[in-house]
């Protein structure tokens, strides 16, 4: 947990406090969290715009905040890591609204659809008649943070395309890229495949939607607040802060060689380390990560944990 980037620590902390409520109010005072927090149907009875926001905190079971919580800590570290905690939180959150929003539509034209089948109406008319079943919409209830888990795979994929990744049960590595069109496919299939499975798959693809967007407007619009490089800024920022640390360090290299100080070799080999590390650093920017050789990558292993 301590090498966890703050925001991304903070949201794994909140799901997992507010599960283990929704569990206790549950079984001790019989208040279920994710009637009241998770997000309603906009046409039922129990919906409130702050579910836009909390639904992302609640979750279904076990496994569904397990396999959320092990996505968040694994893309959402990356990408905070990129982008800096104020732009991460704002992302995550943009997109998990969107996600809902997603899914409230999605959720309204399948009740539209299961109305016009018994009798046909015009949209318009359907509003007035969900309105008189908005006691019996309660059940369309959506929870999780899956849309925002899924956008940040997104943004995993747009800011490291070439990297290669492990995914069960497949054996070989997959790069980024085809992950997430992967990822996308089954959705798609999922959702017109399986409608009644009981998970929210047009809001998964809505927090992507709302997530490509989102970093297309950033990469168009360089000069806004919270404008984006395709990553390479982090990358820029570890070189700067190392050629920082290494002008304080070799400040004094060329006096002391020239006193005959005998600390002027170790100098020397602090500045050569340094060009080195640069250099590795430059690599990435230009190919990627892939592209170092083993000792290249043991070279800036050893660096980062000086």
């Amino acid at each position: 947990m301590p090498n966890i980037p703050t925001v991304t620590k903070n949201l794994l902390i909140i799901n997992i406090l507010a599960f283990i409520a929704m569990q206790v109010l549950r079984q001790v005072a019989g208040i279920d969290l994710n009637d009241l927090c998770g997000l309603h149907f906009f046409m039922a009875s129990n919906f409130h715009i702050y579910q836009l926001v909390t639904y992302m905190f609640m979750h279904g079971g076990w496994e569904h905040i397990i396999l959320n919580m092990f996505m968040l800590w694994m893309f959402g570290a990356v990408v905070e890591h990129v982008w800096g905690a104020k732009k991460f939180l704002f992302y995550y959150i943009f997109c998990g609204i969107g996600a809902g929003i997603m899914q409230e539509i999605a959720q309204f034209f399948w009740v539209y659809y299961m109305l016009n089948g018994q009798q046909p109406l015009a949209i318009s008319e359907s509003f007035s008649v969900m309105q008189q079943l908005s006691v019996q919409l309660d059940g369309l209830t959506t929870v999780g943070a899956s849309g925002a888990i899924y956008a940040l795979l997104l943004a995993f994929g747009m800011l490291f395309p070439e990297q290669k990744m492990f995914i069960i049960p497949i054996p070989i590595p997959i790069k980024a890229k085809w992950m997430i069109l992967g990822s996308i496919a089954v959705e798609l299939f999922s959702a017109m495949a399986t409608p009644g499975d009981n998970v929210a798959h047009l809001a998964h693809l809505g927090g992507m939607v709302f997530g490509f967007f989102l970093i297309r407007y950033w990469r168009s619009h360089p000069g806004s607040e919270y404008a984006t490089n395709g990553g390479t800024q982090f990358f820029n920022d570890l070189k700067s802060k190392w050629d920082r640390h290494a002008h304080r360090r070799d400040g004094g290299a060329s006096s002391a060689h020239d006193s005959g100080n005998p600390d002027w070799q170790y100098n020397a080999d602090k500045k050569a380390t340094q060009e080195e590390t640069d250099r590795i650093l430059d690599k990435i920017r230009k190919s990627g990560y892939d592209s170092l050789t083993k000792e290249e990558k043991q070279t800036l292993f050893d660096q980062s944990k000086k």
